[in-house]
Parts: C-alpha cells; sequence; structure tokens
C-alpha cells in the first residue's frame, strides 16, 4: 500500500481514539498535510475524515475544534462533495458557530464560516439546505453583530452570509431574522471611531443581495437604508471606496426593482447627488458600469422598476477561500 495513503488511513483511525492527547496529534498532522498537499486532500476523504472531523468539533478543547475545523476548510477548497454528502456537518457547524462567544474557539469559528463560503460560493446545491438551518443564520448574524467579534471573523461570517444570501428565498430569512439592521451597523464606524474598509465592503454586498426581496424594503426604510446607501455615493463621502459604491448602487436597485411606488420615490429623493454614479460608471467594473447606467436611467428618464435592470447581482466578495495552515 502507499505509504501517504497508509499514513492518512493511520490518522484518520486515530481520531477514533478516546485519548484527546491520539486525537490531537493526528489532526495536527491532518491539517499540516491537508494545507501542504491538495492532493491529499480526496485521500484524507475517502479514508473516512470528514464525520470524524465533524465530531471533533463538539469537542470542549480548542485545539481540537481548531485543528478540526481548519481541516475542514482545507478540503473544502479542492474537495468539496464529501463535506457536501456528510449528514453530520451542518449541525456540528452550528454548534461551533453557536457558541462562538462562549464555548468555541474564536480560530475555529473562523473556519467555520470560511467552510461555508467555501462550499456556498460554488455549489449551488448546497444553498437550500444551508439556508433551512436558521441555526446557522443565527449564529452568523450574532457573529457580526458581536462587538467582541475581529475582524477577520466578522468577514468570514459576511462572506458565508453572501453565499446564503445567493439563494433567493434565504433572502427573506435574513431580512425576518433580523440581519438588515445588523448589517447597516457593521457600515457605521466601529466603537473606536473608525472605519474598516474591507468589513463595510462585505456588508454593503450582503445588503445588496438580501435587498433583492419584497421584505427587505420595511427592514431597509425602518434603519433609513436608502438614505445611508445613497450617502455612499455623495462625492463628499471619500472614506467609501469604490467596491463599496458599486455595492451601494446594486443595493438601491434592488431595492426599487422588489420595492413599492413608496421605496421607488424614497429613491428619487434622496440620491440627490450625481458625482458618486458618474464614478462608478466610469471607473466601476464592469457590472459595476452597468449598474451606473441603470441608476442613471431611474433617476433622469423616471423608468419603471420594471425597465431598470437586466443584471442587479452585487460585486462578490472574495471568491475564493485559503486554507488554514
Amino acid at each position: 500500500m502507499d505509504t501517504k495513503l497508509l499514513t492518512i488511513r493511520t490518522l484518520v483511525s486515530s481520531l477514533t481514539s478516546s485519548s484527546d492527547q491520539t486525537r490531537l496529534a493526528a489532526l495536527r498532522h491532518l491539517r499540516r498535510t491537508s494545507n501542504e498537499d491538495p492532493a491529499a486532500r480526496p485521500l484524507i476523504s475517502a479514508a473516512g475524515a470528514v464525520p470524524l472531523l465533524a465530531g471533533a468539533l463538539y469537542s470542549p478543547s480548542h485545539p481540537i475544534q481548531d485543528h478540526a475545523a481548519a481541516t475542514l476548510l482545507n478540503l473544502s477548497i479542492s474537495d468539496r462533495r464529501p463535506l457536501l454528502s456528510s449528514p453530520t456537518l451542518l449541525p456540528a457547524l452550528a454548534h461551533l458557530l453557536s457558541r462562538h462567544a462562549t464555548s468555541s474557539a474564536a480560530s475555529a469559528v473562523q473556519s467555520a464560516a470560511a467552510t461555508l463560503h467555501s462550499l456556498l460560493a460554488v455549489v449551488a446545491e448546497f444553498r437550500p439546505a444551508v439556508g433551512a438551518k436558521p441555526e446557522i443564520l443565527l449564529a452568523l448574524i450574532g457573529i457580526i453583530s458581536d462587538p467582541d467579534s475581529v475582524t477577520r471573523t466578522i468577514k468570514d461570517a459576511l462572506k458565508a452570509l453572501f453565499g446564503i444570501a445567493l439563494y433567493p428565498p434565504s433572502r427573506t430569512t435574513l431580512v425576518r431574522l433580523g440581519a438588515v439592521p445588523v448589517l447597516f451597523d457593521l457600515v457605521a464606524k466601529d466603537k473606536n471611531g473608525t472605519r474598516k474598509v474591507g468589513i463595510i465592503e462585505d456588508a454593503t454586498a450582503v445588503i445588496a443581495q438580501i435587498a433583492a426581496c419584497e421584505e427587505s424594503e420595511d427592514a431597509c426604510l425602518k434603519v433609513s437604508g436608502v438614505s445611508r446607501l445613497a450617502m455612499m455615493l455623495c462625492s463628499e463621502n471619500g472614506s467609501c471606496s469604490l467596491r463599496t459604491k458599486e455595492n451601494a448602487v446594486a443595493a438601491l436597485l434592488n431595492l426599487v426593482r422588489y420595492g413599492s411606488e413608496r421605496v421607488v420615490g424614497e429613491v428619487r429623493n434622496k440620491v440627490g447627488t450625481l458625482d458618486g454614479i458618474s464614478y462608478v460608471q466610469e471607473h466601476g467594473s464592469p457590472k459595476g458600469k452597468s449598474k451606473a447606467v441603470a441608476f442613471f436611467k431611474l433617476l433622469l428618464d423616471g423608468g419603471s422598476s420594471g425597465e431598470i435592470v437586466q443584471d442587479l447581482y452585487p460585486v462578490d466578495p472574495d471568491s475564493g477561500s485559503s486554507c488554514r495552515e
């Protein structure tokens, strides 16, 4: 038998040990191997590691949680199917994520959220299964609303939420679970009074995606969402990146497309400057430019919501996930 395969099978077998020390040693090796050797990932999965790794997420040991979650993330980069087919994975991820503020290791929470993003961004059929798990959605919303969450954890959670929102029915669920005010709070200044550009970019990308449902109108209006999105397009708001401005345009367009005449009027009244839209039209990505053109049509030609948009998807957060060393 091939030495690599024999080693992997031995390590996976060690995950069934009753000794935490034995399991931890095996997890360290599997994490390193799955990070350094992409060809080993399918061998690890084929050896039956996925349900055992998922089970390790319930461990009270933070190092065991950490190494198991990182190994799952590494596997998700290029060997997704065994994870998708494991009935134990989502409950284990939900367990870990929902205890982000109490008993879960912070690094394990990051890896768990990044694993969801890795799977959701690529495999469309996985999105309904995750969207049907409100405990996962609530846990991710809890992470981004927790003032003690670190930037990297928030970004991983936002990317997972974006992947969830790619499935249209999940947008309504996220609205009902209270995601909209939490996302707009992230767009505001943090507790230290500074702006985290990457977080604002990812938060507005999720806002733009969630805005593509009828239920988003009331939720956005309650938090003055139209005004806050319009402010991002003002020329005076130099703190907003181009990507944030593109997301703001996408969010406003989605609100108009899926909303009533009330939100259409709100958008026309609040967006009083064209400078930011012109900037997106001139410097934005191809999708951003098309949204700016559509927005100009709304503001200048008075087009109806049905005429405004052909492509309303916002700028994606980074599509790839990196391994955990």
